[in-house]
């Protein structure tokens, strides 16, 4: 059993709030390096990457340095999503560390929170970085994210591509498909990509049935850590609603081989929502043929 990814979230703590990003009604948790470090241990060998985020941002963990050594000590490949704030604190160890496969930066954060504040204050911090990890880290993946297509804030993008185009020196093509390819590689000889999305609603308890036929990625290519330690099938279940065991308690793998566990995935195989809370989500309908809806 493999996954792309399994989403360790170190904590659910952010230092913004976005308006894409829904509250946490979670208690504030931050997991412990003890804790970070037996998790770690059970899930790089079922994982192609590590992801330190389901919600939070990872670059606020009071311990991130030691979590990045860490995760070197195991042998962990990480993906970091994080709003960029904090790039310059922690430039050195994600350029050097070596362990960070790939690092993705929400771009639409900064407007989205400090909107008459001016963009450099925001973005020098981010291309200072890229261009170093030209040199320093060239295997290293940069996304540049803007999930915000079909939105208002749609019409900021120009102004940060713009920017981003003037200090890097390209010319990036405007037609946005995020129906269809969503990444655009910026340079022939690195690895940095604008991703493009749309935005999409977390899954609820409380939204009406939208379908009980369908798939998703949970437990396919991914599972999802909360800070606690409970695992759940898919990185958008924020309340841990599908709660398959905690971590801490039990082991990962014997969790994901759980009666409730196999049920989900057998369900997705055969185009079958089994849980409540998948049948009352939206972003299944990425994956799901309209023939199999009801």
């Amino acid at each position: 059993m493999t996954f792309k990814r399994v989403h360790i979230e170190i904590s659910n703590i952010c230092n913004v709030q976005c308006s894409f990003c829904p509250i946490v009604e979670r208690p504030k948790d931050i997991m412990s390096l003890e804790e970070f470090e037996k998790i770690l241990i059970q899930a790089v060998p079922l994982a192609e990457d590590i992801c330190l985020h389901l919600m939070g941002e990872p670059l606020a963990h009071p311990q991130f340095l030691e979590i990045i050594a860490l995760s070197k000590k195991h042998g962990a490949s990480l993906q970091i999503t994080t709003n960029g704030l904090l790039t310059k604190r922690y430039e050195d160890a994600l350029l050097n560390s070596g362990v960070v496969r790939q690092l993705n930066f929400s771009l639409q954060a900064f407007k989205d929170n400090f909107p008459d504040r001016p963009l450099s204050e925001y973005l020098d911090p981010i291309l200072d970085y890229t261009k170093k990890a030209f040199s320093l880290a060239p295997n290293q993946f940069i996304n540049y994210r803007l999930w915000n297509h079909g939105t208002e804030s749609f019409n900021l993008n120009e102004d940060v591509i713009s920017y981003c185009e003037n200090d890097l020196g390209f010319k990036l093509k405007r037609v946005v498909d995020p129906g269809g390819i969503k990444s655009k590689k910026v340079f022939k000889d690195h690895r940095l990509y604008f991703h493009f999305d749309s935005r999409f609603d977390w899954p609820n308890p409380h939204f009406p049935i939208n379908s009980q036929r369908g798939t998703c990625q949970g437990l396919r290519n991914h599972i999802g850590i909360h800070a606690d330690g409970t695992v759940v099938p898919c990185c958008l279940d924020k309340e841990a609603v599908i709660n398959l065991g905690n971590v801490l308690e039990k082991p990962l793998i014997e969790i994901l081989a759980s009666s409730r566990a196999k049920a989900i995935k057998e369900g997705f195989e055969r185009q079958q929502l089994v849980e409540d809370l998948c049948q009352r989500c939206t972003f299944i309908n990425r994956f799901t043929k309209k023939k199999h809806q009801k």
